[in-house]
């Protein structure tokens, strides 16, 4: 895909804005990687289960009525997953310390999820003539 390198610098950019993002992944909403800035994890697994967890999430927001799918926050002991919808055919999956300012979290992440929307669907749009 032509936008990686500009998915890439997106990553990049978001994580200089969040330091305690412990990494940050790109992925279709089938799983495949895109762009990942993070060497703390496997980035095949966690896109493949980032797509199965869109997977549940867009069922449930369609069973319970809330609409399209938009975001999914899990909190663990040690820290939290994040994924954002980033246009029709992208996911941005994030990583971040326990003491992260979700808000915080949120308002860059949708920001950034948006950026790589337009860069991945401009980029299938070129690509599927």
């Amino acid at each position: 895909m032509t936008a990686e390198p500009e998915v890439l610098g997106e990553l990049r950019r978001l994580r200089a804005r969040l330091p305690q993002l412990t990494g940050a992944l790109a992925a279709s909403v089938d799983g495949l990687v895109l762009a990942q800035e993070t060497s703390t994890i496997e980035a095949e697994g966690v896109a493949a289960l980032t797509a199965a967890a869109l997977g549940v999430a867009q069922r449930l927001t369609d069973a319970t009525g809330q609409g399209d799918f938009r975001e999914l926050l899990v909190r663990g002991a040690d820290g939290y997953v994040a994924t954002y919808a980033a246009g029709g055919s992208a996911v941005l999956t994030l990583l971040a310390e326990p003491r992260i300012n979700v808000g915080r979290l949120h308002l860059e992440a949708r920001r950034s999820s948006a950026r790589i929307g337009e860069l991945v669907d401009s980029a299938l749009t070129r690509r599927d003539p």
